[in-house]
């Protein structure tokens, strides 16, 4: 598939001359999706790994340091998911299927389909 075609089937977006490639929305979209689940797990995972290196040193100051650090973790973990879905939450209801930027947003942080296309439907007009 060449460049020309590439271009001209994607996901829908009147902002721009030319449609968001399919492989650039899947792209961007999993990005999205794997900050929007991946931090808070890394998050939970550093906090666990803190406090158990806390409880085994034994120490009270260790383990009330260790226990601040995995609730200020367990915060940021709740925060950061919180965010990405109010985010997708918000631009989905406002989105109108108009082609302005919120639309484009949506298409692509909310994109449906794979890599070559399958499977998206959405704002196809």
């Amino acid at each position: 598939m060449d460049l020309v075609n590439i271009l001209e089937t994607g996901v829908k977006c009147a902002l721009f001359h030319n449609d968001i490639p399919f492989k650039l929305a899947y792209v961007i979209h999993l990005i999205f999706v794997l900050i929007q689940f991946g931090v808070p797990i890394l998050l939970v995972i550093f906090g666990m790994l803190d406090l158990g290196k806390a409880v085994i040193a034994s120490k009270e100051d260790e383990i009330k340091k260790g226990q601040q650090m995995f609730i200020k973790r367990l915060i940021a973990a709740i925060i950061v998911f919180f965010v990405f879905a109010i985010v997708r939450l918000v631009v989905g209801l406002t989105a109108d299927n108009s082609g302005d930027l919120v639309d484009c947003i949506d298409n692509v942080i909310n994109y449906p389909g794979d890599a070559e296309g399958n499977g998206y439907i959405k704002n196809n007009k």
